[in-house]
């Protein structure tokens, strides 16, 4: 299916933060209310053609911080043979699975495999233990999110945060944190070049339930329960009120 344009009416609530009065949130009903849910192994047709099993997963995942790499090393200690297809049968060194990109920043290691470039734990279809991120599947053994196990870019996208200072006209000032949908351009100026994207793609918006819900895990890890349990409010009404007022326009009609 076509991708919607990337401009089109948007719902935004805005709320203090219930758990910090230095933050105010700004969220995009439209988004957080679409079908949209992650259909990796069902359709998706991989950012690039010439990796279409490995989904957004071509290049490896940038680490947020050392916080963030060393909360992953954890549990990639814990992973076995059976959940992860390319786990050396050695003792485990960092660099099997840390590399630096161009600019000198860390990041999960790639691995090719006939040609088609992924992250080291993206499983390959045909693996026994499964195809897909080799964390996540760890995350369903033990029983946890996947919002514990995975980079913190992973586990994000599509769903994008951002930050702004702001000053109101009386000199006060707090912190705008947006929550919004991680479209093409929030991969910078290359975004426009992936070969296939899945948030304005129809076939990509078919969930039952709204993304709110089904992902109530990563916005909990991102606003706070007291901030999630905020928005849920506000989407649920948004639900029940919108009629045809600002749909996402790659949802079902």
């Amino acid at each position: 299916m076509v991708e919607v344009a990337l401009d089109f009416p948007r719902a935004w609530v805005e709320f203090a933060n219930p758990a910090d009065e230095t933050e105010v949130f700004r969220c995009d009903l439209t988004w957080l209310t679409s079908a949209y849910s992650c259909i990796f192994g069902s359709g998706c047709a991989g950012i690039y053609a010439d990796a279409p099993s490995v989904g957004c997963c071509t290049l490896g995942a940038h680490f947020a911080d050392r916080d963030d790499e060393r909360r992953v090393a954890e549990y990639v200690g814990m992973l076995t043979p059976a959940e992860w297809q390319f786990k050396p049968d050695r003792k485990l060194k960092r660099s099997d699975w840390v590399e630096k990109d161009d600019e000198g920043s860390r990041k999960t290691r790639v691995h090719t495999v006939d040609g088609e470039q992924g992250c080291v734990f993206a499983n390959r279809p045909g693996f026994a233990g499964g195809e897909g991120c080799a964390l996540h599947h760890l995350a369903a053994r033990l029983g946890t999110t996947h919002v514990t196990t995975k980079p913190d870019v992973c586990w994000q996208l599509p769903i994008r945060r951002l930050f702004r200072d702001v000053e109101r006209t009386d000199g006060s000032t707090y912190t705008e944190v947006t929550i919004t949908e991680y479209d093409r351009r929030g991969w910078g100026p290359g975004g426009h070049d992936l070969d296939w994207y899945c948030t304005g793609n129809p076939v990509a918006h078919q969930a039952v339930e709204p993304l709110f819900v089904t992902s109530r895990d990563e916005l909990v890890a991102l606003l706070g329960e007291a901030g999630y349990d905020e928005l849920a409010r506000h989407c649920e009404a948004h639900v029940r009120s919108r009629s045809m007022l600002a749909l996402h326009p790659a949802d079902p009609r």
